[in-house]
């Protein structure tokens, strides 16, 4: 018995000499840990710095292309409300009547359905100036319609204020703008859009609305990337769009 003791409490130092590596293994384990902890905090606080200081490059050149190269502005129209109008020729209008034209103003029968626009009448879109707009509402049924016409008429086209020409040249624009723009903030975009287009030869009907629809959900896909507020954003509003994604007061640009 006395010598199984011995050989117990031999066993017993022997784990215990080795219960103390094992203990001085796990607390440089712990250091270890502690300090690659220590350093992986200080390289997403590097990474999280580097991150701004990219946004802020990014908003920069964003802002300078869109006021020099690509200014998107509000351009009002002297149209006169006409609830108004009527208020002021009789002064027994109920309040009624005055809502309904307000409500009457702010619809507009688009592709063959109404749809409310509470800008529809007010102010329109430019872009690379104030002779350059798109209809605020999503209306660009004027581009294929003369494009109907000059099938029907014989002739060359005299008529260089035509709004076919500036719908075709803002979209233009507004195509390169979101192309450059896609690279600056490096986001994909869902649909493939090249520059021209909206230029050279006349689009039918079918071919104008399909690159309408490509070049809305290219904006709105920026628009989503960039956090801009979706209470502002509406599916038809083109250059509306644009003008709340690249604006100084858009909180999130450049991400």
């Amino acid at each position: 018995d006395t010598e199984g003791l011995l050989r117990i409490k031999e066993e017993n130092q022997k784990h215990y000499r080795r219960a103390q590596r094992h203990q001085e293994k796990k607390e440089k384990i712990q250091r270890h840990n502690r300090k690659l902890g220590d350093l992986v905090e200080k390289k997403t606080y590097d990474l999280k710095t580097q991150y701004e200081h990219l946004a802020n490059l990014r908003r920069t050149h964003i802002l300078e292309l869109t006021s020099v190269i690509f200014p998107i502005e509000e351009v009002k129209t002297s149209v006169r409300d006409p609830a108004d109008v009527s208020s002021e020729s009789d002064n027994a209008m109920t309040s009624s009547t005055v809502s309904k034209l307000a409500e009457a103003r702010r619809t507009t029968y688009l592709s063959g359905r109404w749809v409310c626009d509470d800008h529809n009448g007010d102010t329109s879109i430019s872009i690379t100036g104030p002779w350059i707009t798109l209809p605020n509402n999503g209306d660009y049924s004027a581009y294929y319609n003369w494009v109907e016409e000059k099938k029907t008429t014989q002739g060359p086209d005299t008529e260089h204020n035509n709004p076919a020409y500036t719908i075709s040249a803002a979209l233009c624009y507004a195509t390169q703008l979101v192309n450059t723009l896609s690279l600056i903030l490096d986001v994909n975009l869902p649909k493939k859009l090249c520059n021209r287009q909206f230029c050279g030869e006349n689009l039918s009907r079918h071919r104008f609305t399909r690159a309408v629809k490509k070049l809305n959900a290219n904006i709105l896909h920026l628009c989503f990337s960039q956090h801009v507020n979706l209470d502002l954003l509406h599916p038809l509003h083109t250059l509306r769009n644009l003008m709340y994604l690249v604006s100084p007061d858009t909180e999130n640009l450049g991400r």
